[in-house]
C-alpha cells in the first residue's frame, strides 16, 4: 500500500514538470547546458565553478527539472542569506512563468512558502542544516544543490560535511555544489574526486575611482559628496554604497533624502521586512540611492 502511494505521488510530481522551459540566451551557464547536464546524468555530485554573474544559481534549478528531478523528492538549493533566498525563488518562478509558493517556493527562518505542489525549494543553509535534525538522510530530497559555497560559513562546512557521509547510503541523492572562488579541487577531493565544470563569468566594462576621504566630514557628507562626484559622470544612473551595519544606513537614509530629493533612497540589509526589501528590484521610477549591507554581496547579481 505504502508502495503503490509512493508510486502515484510520484506520477503526479512528473505530471508537474513544466513542458517547455525558455533559456535566457545570454547567461554563460546557457552555453554549457548540455555538458552540465550530461554530467549530472553521469555522477552523483559534480561541483561547478561559475564566476559572478555566470547565472549559475537561476540556471541549475530549471535545468534539474528539465532532467526530471524534483519528482521523488524535492530540489533542495540553498543560499548563505534570506534576501538571496527569497529573491533567486522569486527569479526562477518568474522564469518559468509560475506563482511563487507553486512549482517554485522558499524557506526562512521567518517565513514559509512551500506547496504540495512545489518541486524546487531554495532556503537558507541554516535551515537545511535544522532540517537534518528530522530527517537525518534527507529523504525530502532527491537533488541538493548548495549554492556559494565559497562562503565558507559553519552551517556550509556541516551540510559539506554530512552530504558526504549521506552520498554513501542515498545513491538516488544528485548533490551539486557550487562556488564562485573557493579552490574547487579541495572540494573535489572532499566529495572522492568529483568532477570539476568551469563556467565563465558575465562581465561589464567597469570603471575604479579613489577618492580622498576629509577627515573633517563625517561618514554621511563623505558617501554624499561621494554620490555627487558620481552623478557629475552619469546623472541618470542608480548608486548601491555599502555600509557596515544598520546603524550607518539608517543615519544616511535620514540625510540623504535632504540632498537629494529627486532620488530614492532604498536601504537593503536582512532585517528588513520583506516588502521593503523588494522595493531594491522595482524599475523605472527615479535614481535609486541603495544603502546596502553584504546582502548584496553575492547572489542578487
Amino acid at each position: 500500500r505504502d508502495l503503490q502511494a509512493a508510486q502515484q505521488r510520484a506520477a503526479q510530481r512528473r505530471a508537474l514538470l513544466p513542458k517547455q522551459i525558455q533559456w535566457p540566451a545570454e547567461l554563460p551557464v546557457v552555453q554549457a547546458k548540455d555538458e552540465i547536464a550530461e554530467a549530472i546524468q553521469k555522477h552523483q555530485i559534480i561541483v561547478l565553478c561559475g564566476e559572478t554573474g555566470s547565472g549559475k544559481t537561476t540556471q541549475l534549478p530549471k535545468l534539474c527539472l528539465e532532467l526530471g528531478r524534483g519528482t521523488r523528492g524535492l530540489i533542495g538549493h540553498t543560499q548563505p542569506r534570506r534576501l538571496a533566498a527569497r529573491s533567486v525563488a522569486t527569479r526562477i518562478a518568474a522564469e518559468l512563468q509560475t506563482t511563487l509558493g507553486e512549482l517554485v517556493g522558499y524557506e526562512t527562518r521567518f517565513d514559509r512558502r512551500v506547496g504540495e505542489r512545489t518541486l524546487v525549494k531554495l532556503m537558507t543553509d541554516g535551515i537545511l542544516l535544522a532540517e537534518l535534525q528530522h530527517d537525518r538522510e534527507l529523504n525530502a530530497y532527491d537533488t541538493i544543490i548548495i549554492d556559494e559555497a565559497h562562503e565558507r560559513s559553519l552551517n556550509i562546512d556541516f551540510l559539506l560535511g554530512w552530504l558526504k557521509r549521506i552520498a554513501g547510503r542515498r545513491p538516488d541523492l544528485k548533490i551539486i555544489i557550487t562556488s564562485a572562488t573557493l579552490d574547487p579541487e579541495r572540494l573535489s577531493r572532499h566529495f572522492n574526486n568529483s568532477p570539476i565544470l568551469t563556467v565563465s563569468g558575465r562581465t561589464y566594462p567597469v570603471d575604479t575611482y579613489y577618492r580622498e576621504v576629509d577627515p573633517e566630514a563625517d561618514l554621511e557628507d563623505n558617501v554624499a559628496s561621494a554620490i555627487d562626484e558620481l552623478w557629475g559622470r552619469r546623472p541618470d544612473g542608480d548608486v548601491l554604497v555599502f555600509l557596515p551595519g544598520e546603524r550607518e544606513i539608517h543615519g544616511l537614509a535620514r540625510m540623504l533624502p535632504g540632498r537629494f530629493p529627486h532620488a530614492a533612497v532604498l536601504p537593503l540589509y536582512s532585517r528588513l521586512p520583506a516588502a521593503q526589501q523588494d522595493k531594491v528590484f522595482s524599475t523605472g521610477g527615479p535614481a535609486r540611492i541603495v544603502l546596502a549591507t553584504n546582502v548584496a554581496e553575492t547572489s542578487l547579481t
